[in-house]
């Protein structure tokens, strides 16, 4: 049994599983949807997750390897709070309360996805780059966040990464 957590909630994977991409395990077996599929080879980042606060391509990372880690995807990110939170919806029968990561937040307030599919990797990079990096230059952000947008929203992309930066100082 391999044990880590997703989201702040432990859970358990069978040995059986433990060649299955932390993609699949995400997506099919914790139903969460927000980390997307896009090449399956570690290369476009559709998929980043955190790991131990760091940026990895779950699509390339077998459950094996993740004992005692700490995940988080972009349904995580944002954290959990009272009646003064940013964003509040419906899941099922019961309200969801939470205040947006800084990162979340720029890209709204940017305006930033186009299609939207690569944005949940987009956003997790940018929000680990940023734990690294506080006050990037656009250099650093050309060389640090290598996710591919295939609409090319990375205009708009490096100015949310300016925004919260200056929002996270």
């Amino acid at each position: 049994m391999i044990k880590f957590t997703v989201n702040q909630k432990t859970v358990e994977a069978d040995d059986d599983i433990a060649d299955m991409p932390l993609l699949w395990f995400l997506r099919e077996n914790q139903n969460l949807k927000g980390t997307k599929f896009g090449c399956g080879i570690g290369q476009c980042g559709a998929c980043t997750v955190h790991m131990n606060g760091n940026a990895i391509r779950s699509c390339s990372v077998p459950l094996a390897t993740l004992a005692n880690a700490d995940i988080t995807t972009i349904e995580g990110l944002a954290s959990k709070v009272g009646a003064d939170a940013t964003t509040s919806y419906q899941v099922g029968s019961s309200k969801q309360t939470e205040t947006l990561h800084p990162v979340q937040q720029a890209w709204v307030e940017g305006d930033v996805p186009q299609c939207g599919y690569c944005q949940p990797g987009q956003i997790m990079a940018a929000a680990a780059f940023l734990k690294q990096n506080p006050a990037p230059s656009d250099q650093d952000i050309s060389e640090g966040i290598t996710n591919i947008c295939r609409c090319g929203s990375y205009v708009r992309i490096r100015q949310a990464i300016k925004n919260a930066a200056k929002n996270m100082s």
